[in-house]
């Protein structure tokens, strides 16, 4: 086989498909985040604007994180000197699992290198555990819930998007002595929509099945303390394992699971994923306790406020001038287009004319067909940052010659 020859085949589709992935040079300002300078490939600068962070509410630059990691840093030097089962469990990693224990009002928790890890480690070594279970999983969960799923070895079961009573049907087909557990998301990133979290806790109750839910996108932003979700709908007791990540709301990185102690025993026993990773550097830790820690506060419960309300601002103004929104009322916001190559010319006239950073999303992110812009207003964009975005979308909306629709539900 010629292998360069196939390599260029591959990288040859996605350019033709409109769906080459492009990476944008940018440095994050600190103190005057959302603004950053794009680093042009010609090696020029251009100031521009973040609109598709995931730091949703500004904690990534918070005098709270970043004096709790100056001061670890110091303590202790950059790395971790290992995995934890060797030399890297320090005394930050004992706090950071105690307060997200205490967050999710769970007995214990474990730390891992990402969410994604989390979800791959966790839900592939659970048929370990239990053996004959059986997965049902939303069809839109992410790529690391299928993933594990898929290397459990298991039995899988999806069942359509939110839809409660196909879950049901699947249920109610299996051996009633299976052991089952349903995997499904608080909030589905792409779309910005909720999942069904109390009627999928009645059926596993009904049916004894484990419930397993994915949180990344909800934590710090949802609930009294910014547990998630299943906090804000008095539901986090009848979780039995949450997963989510300590790189988007919380502004550091990492992911984690919380549940029972003796849950997170066995998960911590049996994981390859947790077994043979180097843990977070002691830095990393401390700071995603610390911003953990002030988003249980009102202090932090301001920023949620903030944040909800620029995203109902931004929504509103979109909504006024035609566009596509899809609004199931999160904190993100899609503008639909429907296309690759429109919604990469859209993203680029952004940056380039008007210094707004907003990356397409597509396929396989999101299905043929339903490309889109995804905004994630912040606490720390104002009005006029998010008055020149409107104006921005609605002069290139008519240079392409794109439809004005009705708002997707």
């Amino acid at each position: 086989m010629d292998f360069n020859q196939a390599l260029d085949r591959a990288i040859g589709r996605l350019h033709e498909e409109g769906r080459y992935r492009t990476f944008i040079d940018i440095e994050r300002q600190k103190g005057a985040f959302p603004k950053a300078v794009w680093s042009r490939p010609d090696g020029t600068t251009k100031d521009i604007t973040v609109w598709c962070g995931n730091d949703y509410l500004g904690m990534g630059q918070h005098p709270t994180v970043l004096a709790a990691m100056h001061e670890a840093l110091d303590s202790t030097g950059a790395g971790s000197g290992g995995t934890r089962n060797i030399s890297g469990t320090t005394v930050y990693h004992k706090r950071l699992e105690a307060e997200i224990a205490d967050l999710h009002h769970k007995e214990a928790a474990l730390v891992f290198s990402s969410a994604y890890v989390a979800n791959d480690a966790t839900l592939s070594t659970l048929p370990q555990i239990f053996p004959g279970l059986i997965t049902y999983s939303d069809s839109l969960n992410h790529a690391s819930m299928i993933e594990g799923i898929r290397r459990h070895g298991g039995q899988r079961r999806i069942f359509r998007h939110n839809d409660v009573a196909h879950l049901r049907e699947l249920l109610e087909a299996d051996d009633p002595e299976a052991p089952k557990m349903i995997a499904f998301e608080s909030v589905y990133s792409m779309d910005g929509d909720f999942g069904p979290i109390s009627e999928i806790c009645d059926l596993a109750e009904e049916f004894g099945a484990l419930t397993y839910i994915d949180e990344v996108h909800a934590v710090g932003m949802y609930g009294p303390r910014g547990a998630g979700v299943a906090e804000r709908d008095g539901l986090m007791d009848r979780i039995d394992i949450i997963n989510a990540t300590l790189g988007k709301a919380f502004g550091v990185f990492g992911g984690y699971i919380a549940a029972s102690a003796k849950m997170v025993d066995a998960v911590r026993s049996y994981a390859k994923g947790f077994i043979f990773s180097t843990s977070l550097p002691p830095a990393i830790a401390a700071g995603a306790q610390a911003s953990i820690a002030f988003l249980k506060t009102a202090e932090g419960q301001k920023l949620r406020d903030a944040q909800q309300l620029h995203a109902r601002v931004l929504k509103m103004r979109l909504k006024g001038l035609g566009m596509p929104i899809i609004d199931h009322g999160s904190h993100i916001v899609p503008v639909h287009v429907g296309n690759p190559v429109h919604c990469k010319a859209l993203s680029d006239m952004l940056l380039e004319d008007f210094g707004i950073y907003v990356q397409p999303i597509n396929f396989p992110t999101v299905p043929r067909g339903t490309e889109r812009l995804r905004f994630t207003p912040s606490p720390v964009h104002d009005l006029g940052q998010i008055d020149h975005l409107v104006r921005a979308m609605d002069s290139l909306w008519a240079r392409c010659a794109l439809n004005r629709a009705e708002n997707i539900a």
